[in-house]
């Protein structure tokens, strides 16, 4: 039997990443963070002196990105060029300038390429052994792995999104933090839907809610999507 896919997309701030790791943890999945290799490239070409809206010389960039990703769900990292850059790409500048990158279409292109290759290799192998692999991020569930075994859309309503990113960034979802929050927020995401829809499910895709859930109980809501829709 070939390795278990989950597919868990959805908008900034509804804990995919999070989510996404406690799941694959409690599976003993790989874990596969899709949004920080658009984060990753984003730093590669700022340090490249690539100008970001040159769209041609971005896409050059990114199909020659120096990128590993480590996909221990309990020490995930990021490297570029050998350089271990998992807090560089969380930075605010990155976060600002990472949709110019994501709604490239050519680099989306090769970034693609480069998710369905992992995903392949740990549902045969890899570092998961052939167990499988749990990949976030915004088109996964539909664009990346369409055939994965679960797909989940997560979801959660703007102010619940707005608070917890603004503590992620912040430590405190006041009306200053959410409001220096928005832009990431609200804006990447109008960005983004320009060239991927992951605001509504896609036929045969489970939609969890986590407004009202806390981490723990979103990670026990899709486990229990696993459960019922690729029960092992």
């Amino acid at each position: 039997m070939s390795g278990l896919v989950v597919a868990i997309d959805g908008p900034s701030g509804s804990g995919k990443s999070s989510v996404a790791r406690g799941v694959a943890v409690a599976l003993g999945l790989a874990y596969l963070d899709t949004g920080a290799m658009y984060r990753a490239a984003t730093l590669w070409c700022l340090t490249q002196g690539t100008p970001l809206t040159d769209r041609h010389a971005v896409a050059e960039q990114v199909r020659a990105l120096p990128l590993e990703i480590d996909l221990d769900p309990a020490a995930p990292a990021v490297r570029v060029a050998g350089e271990d850059v998992s807090v560089a790409i969380r930075a605010t500048e990155i976060s600002s300038a990472v949709s110019a990158v994501a709604t490239n279409l050519e680099a989306r292109a090769e970034l693609g390429r480069r998710q369905r290759t992992v995903i392949e290799d740990e549902s045969t192998g890899g570092w998961s052994g052939g167990r499988g692999v749990v990949a976030e991020g915004r088109d996964i569930t539909t664009a990346i792995a369409p055939d994965a075994d679960v797909r989940v859309l997560l979801t959660a309503s703007e102010a619940a999104r707005l608070s917890r990113r603004a503590k992620e960034l912040h430590g405190s979802d006041d009306e200053a933090a959410v409001a220096a929050t928005r832009d990431q927020v609200v804006r990447r995401d109008a960005d983004d839907a320009t060239v991927v829809e992951f605001q509504v499910a896609a036929d045969g895709v489970v939609t969890v809610d986590s407004s009202d859930l806390n981490l723990e109980q979103t990670v026990a809501a899709v486990l229990d999507v696993v459960a019922q829709v690729a029960p092992r």
